[in-house]
């Protein structure tokens, strides 16, 4: 069993109806974003080092975001990053930067080292040296000064695909992006392991 500190987007917004239609496509490319769920990852999934539990997590992270403000943002835009489609901050959002990184290190005391094994598997996707530090350190590479906040929207896909994509959530949107409104905290879960990552609890932010 995995958690997680994702970004959900409001329910019932305008944000949260295009990724449910998204996703509700019976498309390949969108197998493995599917299983994670629409979101942005704050801390990525983990699982739970020994003296801690999901009520401890759970009540980590209502604390935390009773403490932080709402964070109204920038647009957002349709990017491809590293071969995948999806939604990026239309310019640059330092709050959230912030808030990511205090996620990270705040909730790191739940986190269980990773294998030998999660770690070989990351090392051979090519990190650059500082990513690979943040590896070492956080479990993760793409955290701290390495993170780049994105909702991602299709597996890796070639040019064609990507255009083909790209085409469609311009039309499902129906106009240009909504602005990015981050309002709470999700503890998301995979119950086991390849299943579809769940909501458990979103906790509101100030």
């Amino acid at each position: 069993m995995r958690y997680a500190v994702y970004y959900t987007p409001p329910p019932e917004s305008a944000l949260a109806r295009f990724g449910a239609a998204w996703f509700a496509r019976k498309a390949s490319c969108l197998d493995a974003p599917r299983r994670y769920g629409f979101h942005g990852t704050l801390k990525a999934p983990f699982r739970l080092a020994d003296g801690t539990s999901e009520d401890g997590l759970l009540s980590a992270v209502e604390g935390f975001a009773a403490s932080r403000r709402t964070l109204p943002g920038p647009p957002l835009r349709l990017a491809a990053l590293a071969g995948f489609l999806a939604l990026v901050p239309a310019a640059p959002f330092q709050a959230l930067d912030r808030l990511a990184a205090d996620c990270v290190a705040t909730f790191d005391g739940f986190r269980a080292p990773g294998t030998e094994a999660e770690l070989a598997r990351r090392l051979s996707a090519g990190l650059s040296p500082r990513e690979e530090a943040l590896l070492r350190r956080w479990g993760y590479p793409y955290v701290m000064d390495a993170f780049r906040f994105h909702l991602t929207l299709t597996e890796r896909l070639d040019e064609a695909g990507l255009d083909r994509e790209r085409a469609l959530a311009e039309s499902m949107l129906g106009g240009p992006p909504p602005s990015l409104l981050v309002d709470a905290l999700t503890v998301a879960v995979e119950p086991a392991d390849g299943a579809p990552f769940r909501s458990l609890r979103r906790f509101e932010l100030r």
